[in-house]
């Protein structure tokens, strides 16, 4: 069976909105993600796929998950990586030419988003949440 291995991104910033990404031709979004070069590790991966899809520089902050499934007959391996961004966003900067927009969504935005990949949303959500406590525990 052919394989293919990716990473995804997901960023929060402090107004906890979640940054996703919105492919030509379609009304469904998704975090940041893309596959794996060669020569790279899944980690480097993640970081220029966010940067090339949204323009923003991240440094990983922790391994969250790695989904593994089968997609029209392909053995799919996607690790998943919480992300902080630094800087300002350069723009889209696809050498795909895939992403059309990419945009900060809100917790309500996320429930009501058509997403490229639906099970991804309770991770977003886990995440938003994770966040929030933080917050709230770092202003106690």
């Amino acid at each position: 069976m052919k394989s293919w291995t990716g990473s995804a991104g997901i960023c929060i910033n402090e107004q906890m909105e979640v940054l996703m990404v919105k492919s030509f031709d379609s009304e469904q979004w998704a975090i940041p993600s893309g596959g794996v070069e060669e020569g790279e590790t899944p980690e480097e991966c993640c970081v220029r796929e966010v940067k090339e899809e949204t323009g923003y520089d991240v440094k990983i902050i922790k391994q969250l998950m790695v989904k593994e499934t089968v997609i029209q007959g392909i053995q799919v391996t996607t690790y998943y990586y919480r992300v902080d961004k630094f800087g300002e966003s350069s723009g889209v900067n696809d050498p795909d030419n895939l992403i059309a927009e990419a945009a900060w969504k809100s917790i309500t935005e996320l429930k009501q988003l058509k997403h490229v990949y639906p099970e991804d949303l309770e991770l977003l959500l886990e995440q938003l949440d994770n966040s929030q406590n933080q917050i709230d525990t770092n202003t106690r």
